[in-house]
């Protein structure tokens, strides 16, 4: 007799095989994934070791490869000269004279003798109006005074008569005095022609327009043949005075002290810088200060007066000024860059025995662009560290390079490849130093040759056959760090 098995003795029988299979398939599963991520481990860490060099400039120059390496700098020596102390202020150029030349007598404008544009000088007749009119004028008070005379004359005589007569008792003293009165009031009456004549002469010379100063003539207003009035508000022309010319520039209110003590002195120098900002295209003589602060900018206004021979400043013009207070006699002046900024205020790098630099407090007086007036911290026989920050610290040893001349940009992208010796003129060093040591081409250091090429070798060998622009100048005092090589 055949019997069926029980399904629940098969599934006892086949359990055990299934929890064994799936428990096998998650152990292989860790286990693969625990040998990846070690490769992956193992993968970045080799990595990491790859990148590190690069961190410290590319062939273990830098801070963090090789610091027993000397850091390429250029060096000034602290000079002794009188130093001009300048106030900056924006102005703008205004005449010093500008007139609206207009007519005084009404007519009809018959000439006009000048161009537009032209340089006129005082009494120079720019324009005629009719004179007819005036001239008649004239010709009638001349007239009317001769009319005068000859009855004054006549009256005269008439008096001469009767006083002879009174005299003898021939005729009447009242007669004598009356005449006598006559004449002295036909005298006055020719005075009053007299007036009418230089009334009408003056009227008459108004016909012709002159010019009350030397200066250049603007755009015409009125055109020949038109009827001009006294009471026209335009005018013939504006007349403008640009030699000498004025600027008028404001400095804030805390430079009041200042100013007024530098004036008190003598006469300040102020300069007119151009376009660009840097030329003085005219220098000149303060003139006036104001006698209030302008409450709604806090600035002072002063006036300015400059010679302006080759018509440089122009009526109107925004100028950048700078006035002259005082000089400082046999100041110590360094480069700017060579004046750092720490936490602690400011300092510079001296370069000492070994050429290891040391960080030393400065003070500093003044600065611009160029030059720095150090007040204390520095003397004439110290050095200090113009170029080649990036990598220095305290106590670090320098080597000092020649400045030849500020290092140019590249005009456009140069491919970067390795030179047929194997190396690489500087392809491998980091941005810090990059600059200045690329440009020294196959310098060694001293006492680290082979140890500096071996190094320059490896890092040109992770960059064969790269191409991309050329490195630019940094800014600031860290533009290169070392002078630039043909």
């Amino acid at each position: 007799m055949l019997f069926k098995p029980d399904a629940k003795d098969d599934d006892k029988s086949t359990a055990p095989p299934r929890r064994r299979s799936v428990l096998s398939r998650v152990l292989g599963r860790l286990v693969s994934l625990l040998i990846t991520l070690v490769i992956l481990g193992g993968l970045g860490y080799l990595g990491w070791l790859a990148y590190q060099p690069k961190q410290g400039g590319g062939g273990g120059r830098g801070a963090f490869g090789r610091p027993d390496l000397p850091v390429p700098v250029l060096a000034a020596t602290p000079r002794v000269q009188d130093v001009p102390v300048y106030l900056d202020g924006v102005g703008s150029v205004k005449a010093l004279n500008t007139v609206t030349v207009r007519s005084q007598v009404d007519g009809k404008l018959i000439k006009v003798n000048f161009v537009e544009g032209q340089d006129v000088k005082k009494d120079d007749v720019l324009g005629e109006i009719d004179p007819a009119i005036y001239q008649a004028q004239y010709d009638q008070a001349v007239a009317k005074k001769a009319q005068d005379v000859a009855l004054l004359a006549n009256q005269k005589l008439d008096l001469a008569r009767y006083e002879q007569l009174a005299a003898t008792n021939a005729g009447s003293k009242q007669q004598a005095d009356t005449q006598r009165a006559l004449v002295a009031q036909q005298e006055a009456l020719i005075k009053a022609d007299q007036a009418a004549i230089d009334n009408s002469a003056a009227t008459l010379s108004y016909t012709k327009i002159v010019a009350p100063m030397s200066g250049r003539a603007g755009l015409r207003q009125v055109d020949q043949g038109n009827i001009i009035h006294a009471a026209d508000a335009t005018g013939l022309v504006i007349l403008t005075q640009l030699q000498p010319i004025a600027v008028w520039f404001s400095l804030p209110q805390q430079q009041i002290m200042r100013v007024n003590a530098a004036a008190a002195k003598g006469q300040l120098a102020v300069d007119v810088f151009g376009n660009d900002g840097v030329t003085v295209i005219d220098t000149g003589k303060l003139t006036g200060i104001d006698n209030q602060v302008d409450p709604t900018t806090g600035t002072l206004k002063l006036k300015a007066e400059f010679p302006n021979a080759n018509y440089q400043l122009w009526p109107g013009q925004f100028v950048n000024v700078r006035l002259k207070v005082e000089t400082l006699s046999q100041a110590i002046v360094v480069p700017t860059s060579a004046v750092q900024r720490g936490p602690a205020g400011t300092f510079s790098y001296v370069i000492g025995e070994g050429d290891v630099v040391t960080a030393r407090p400065v003070t500093v007086t003044q600065q611009n662009e160029h030059d720095a007036v150090i007040a204390s911290g520095l003397t004439t026989s110290d050095r200090v560290v113009t170029t080649g920050f990036a990598n220095l610290a305290d106590g670090s040893k320098v080597v000092i390079g020649k400045d030849d001349g500020p290092p140019a940009a590249d005009l456009a992208p140069r491919k970067r490849s390795r030179n047929p010796d194997g190396k690489g003129g500087g392809q491998g060093q980091g941005q810090g130093q990059g600059q200045g040591q690329g440009r020294e081409g196959k310098k060694d250091w001293p006492g680290k040759g082979g140890e500096h090429r071996g190094r320059q070798e490896h890092s040109e060998g992770d960059q064969k056959e790269q191409t991309g622009p050329a490195p630019a100048p940094a800014a600031g005092g860290e533009q290169s760090g070392a002078a630039k090589q043909p």
